[in-house]
């Protein structure tokens, strides 16, 4: 049977990833299937502080984010994945490759940012993930992101 979690809420998010505003890239997890994968979003508002020069005549959100984005969903989607009590409270997933990217389309306020991350593998402490970006159901960004876990 999968053990399937629905709606992770921003104070969960907090409590599981180290990273705080204005770096906190993920406002709520939709469903996670533990140790296969996870969906998650990002509100893009006017307001993000990247929009002031991303490019002031022209918000589009910096591809960068949206790979660390995708990275952060990664990082949620093992540390939820990992048995309880494996995970020291000074473990944290760190972000070491991405391959095959692809941007697609930009990404601008108003726009809401779903994040699907799906575990391929892991080998010698690499966690593997394929990970995409849509916005209403468009493809706007695809990945793999590669992991590792440190104290």
């Amino acid at each position: 049977m999968q053990d399937t979690t629905t709606m992770i809420d921003i104070e969960k998010i907090q409590a599981l990833l180290p990273h705080r505003y204005p770096f906190l890239l993920i406002d709520r997890v939709i469903e996670v299937e533990k140790g296969q994968s996870i969906k998650a979003l990002k509100n893009i508002t006017f307001n993000e502080p990247f929009f002031q020069g991303h490019f002031p005549n022209k918000s589009v959100m910096p591809g960068v984010l949206i790979i660390e984005a995708m990275a952060q969903a990664a990082g949620l989607l093992g540390t939820l994945g990992i048995e309880e009590g494996k995970l020291s409270k000074d473990s944290l997933f760190y972000l070491v490759g991405v391959d095959k990217v692809r941007f697609r389309r930009p990404v601008v306020p108003g726009d809401q940012l779903i994040l699907d991350v799906n575990f391929i593998t892991l080998k010698r402490n690499i966690w593997k993930f394929h990970a995409s970006a849509h916005v209403d159901s468009h493809l706007v960004t695809s990945a793999e992101i590669l992991t590792t876990v440190m104290e």
